[in-house]
């Protein structure tokens, strides 16, 4: 992160600290894929819980993310900047709605979230360019994970791994 914007934002602000992935969004290189990766531990937390509790649990990490992206941006002065990146870990949880948490699915189910959030096809971009403040921030990130969820039911039904 540019020396300018880190010095807006403290890891001791817990908003900051939420936003920006628990400190995963300040690794220099590919933050949005470290933000994905805090999310599995995250995930693995909810192995037993019931789909819907899973489900209030991506709701709240999803409405909670709104805020925390749009505080962060707004102190950063910079819209959706990499460092921020709650809206990966809300848009992994997306992708695992209704999916069993085991490491093979993990692992499917990051490579199809990541490469829905870099590839953005539509509406994804639409969104991504349209769309500004926290729920812009948050937005492009849940449709990806919402895409990798369908894909990866489709291929849990057509090839079950």
């Amino acid at each position: 992160m540019q020396r300018q914007y880190r010095e807006r934002v403290s890891m001791k602000n817990p908003v900051h600290f939420c936003a920006l992935g628990f400190g995963s969004g300040l690794i220099p290189v590919m933050p949005g894929t470290f933000g994905s990766v805090a999310a599995l531990p995250l995930l693995g937390a909810t192995i037993y819980a019931s789909g819907g509790v899973f489900v209030g649990l991506t709701l709240l990490l999803s409405l909670i993310g709104i805020y925390l992206c749009g505080k962060t941006a707004d102190d950063m002065q910079v819209h959706d900047h990499g460092s921020i990146v709650w809206d990966e870990i809300a848009g992994m949880f997306c992708t695992f709605l209704f999916i069993p948490i085991t490491p093979l699915h993990l692992l499917a189910g990051f490579v199809l979230f990541r490469l829905f959030d870099i590839l953005k096809p539509w509406p994804i971009i639409v969104v991504d360019k349209r769309m500004h403040g926290g729920l812009g921030i948050m937005l492009d990130d849940l449709l990806a994970g919402i895409m990798a969820c369908l894909t990866l039911h489709t291929l849990l039904v057509l090839w079950p791994f």
